[in-house]
């Protein structure tokens, strides 16, 4: 039976960052991966599919509406679904391969099937041809990640009622998608396809959609998408949603708690993700979980058993491809003696709809529920000289910072690119910064940057200069 100082359980994000950084330090480290591809969820049917499609959909919906006003005349452009769904297959397949690249360059030995606890340091590997080997390991890292999540009525059947896994390869763009879950990832595809040309409905038990993110920010991606054809059914709750053959059938009740029918050709269920921990054999470990099906882990990422290890969305917390890589990261160098670092306040979250909506650090009712005296700038993207050349003028970047010391607490912004813009304010945060100090920064002109400098300037004595 082959031995190694550390084992992982899910190459995901979170599993296959752990392998490489166990590896660079010198463990013997093996990675288990129970389908025929490394990256997981968000390399194979996540984050690097879904932003494929969503950057082709913009692509067409610019040409559409857009490229006539740049001075491009293009003649009747159409949607090809086919080329879309090959082209992003096309993006995963090089993804994946890199992964597996990064595990052959780093000696990491690769095992095919699903890795299962026999005890606590022997890991049992059943792979698809039902044939089983173990291995032994002096520590074991469980980044078995996360699946689509339903509520008893919205059962998949995975042909007209549909997760987030099926809506990246439908054959048809849909006359009408019905989206259960005003989230990320229902707002995301719902993009794809509403820009495609679907009639796009969002039902949403909260009052708000992205509900865990700044209300600033909820209301202003609101009327965007309801400017680009979106139609909300907010604070409805889902009774029941019925495949008819041809189209599916919803009853839900509404704030008065009447009862609705909605119908659509199909509905995309997006209720957020759940643990994945089948058969996986944890009791034969001794790992316990919690009442939310997660792994219980303390601050260290370690389990009540010792020499076990869990990250990313099998534990507490966001459910952030990021998230996962920084806990690897944190637990290899934990294994290896050193004393790493993991601020979760300074996890940036991030909506791919267009324009992008980022965030950082507390909300504004977060600061408010906990007391702290606040004090808000904000600066409109319309203000810009480069998103009014690039005709991308939505959105607005607020900043709040604390009203007696002047720290930044939190950054909210939503406009064009701010998936990246959103790091000048993790850079910040991390290092304490103040609002004025971000002030006083020198940003590059004409550029998007600028919104954050006059936010800052705003949340400072408001002196915005160009509004």
């Amino acid at each position: 039976m082959e031995s190694f100082d550390v084992a992982i359980i899910g190459s995901g994000p979170g599993g296959y960052v752990a392998a490489i950084r166990c590896a660079q330090l010198g463990m013997k480290t093996a990675l288990i991966e129970k389908y025929s591809t490394l990256g997981g969820t968000c390399l194979n049917v996540g984050c690097i599919p879904s932003k494929a499609l969503l950057d082709s959909s913009e692509h067409f919906h610019n040409a559409v509406h857009n490229f006539k006003e740049h001075g491009i005349d293009t003649g009747k452009v159409s949607p090809n679904l086919k080329q879309m769904i090959a082209r992003k297959d096309e993006v995963v397949s090089q993804t994946c391969n890199g992964v597996k690249f990064l595990m052959d360059k780093n000696k990491v030995t690769t095992f095919e099937g699903l890795g299962s606890f026999v005890d606590s340091t022997t890991i049992d590997i059943k792979g698809n041809d039902g044939k089983s080997q173990q291995i032994k390991s002096k520590n074991i890292i469980i980044a078995t990640g996360s699946k689509p999540n339903f509520f008893p009525g919205m059962e998949p059947d995975k042909k007209r009622i549909i997760t987030s896994t099926e809506a990246l390869n439908l054959k048809e763009i849909p006359k009408k998608m019905i989206v259960i879950g005003g989230g990320v990832i229902g707002l995301e595809l719902g993009s794809v396809y509403g820009r495609l040309g679907s009639q796009i409905e969002v039902v949403e038990f909260a009052p708000n959609i992205i509900p865990t993110m700044d209300e600033t920010m909820s209301k202003e991606l609101t009327r965007i998408l309801k400017k680009e054809g979106f139609k909300f059914h907010l604070e409805h709750k889902v009774q029941k949603v019925v495949n008819k053959g041809k189209s599916v059938e919803l009853t839900v009740l509404n704030k008065k708690n009447e009862e609705v029918k909605l119908e659509a050709d199909y509905c995309l269920v997006a209720v957020g993700r759940k643990p994945f921990t089948e058969g996986l054999g944890f009791e034969k470990a001794g790992v316990k979980l919690n009442e939310k099906g997660q792994v219980e882990v303390n601050d260290h990422l370690q389990t009540n058993v010792p020499n076990i290890y869990a990250i990313g969305d099998v534990v507490r917390g966001a459910m952030l491809a990021h998230k996962a890589e920084e806990e690897g990261v944190f637990v290899a160098e934990l294994l290896a003696g050193q004393r790493p670092h993991l601020d979760y306040n300074l996890v940036p979250g991030v909506v791919y709809t267009w324009p992008e909506v980022a965030a950082v650090g507390k909300t504004e009712q977060e600061l408010k529920d906990a007391g702290v005296e606040i004090k808000i700038g904000s600066f409109p993207i319309k203000a810009l000289g480069r998103a009014r050349a690039s005709m991308d003028t939505a959105g607005v970047i607020k900043i709040i910072a604390d009203k007696n010391t002047d720290e930044v607490l939190g950054v909210h912004m939503i406009g064009p690119r701010v998936a990246d813009l959103i790091m000048e304010a993790v850079v910040a945060m991390e290092y304490r910064a103040s609002a004025e100090d971000i002030a006083r920064i020198c940003h590059p002109h004409p550029t998007y940057s600028e919104g954050v400098k006059e936010a800052a300037l705003d949340a400072t004595g408001k002196r915005a200069l160009h509004i």
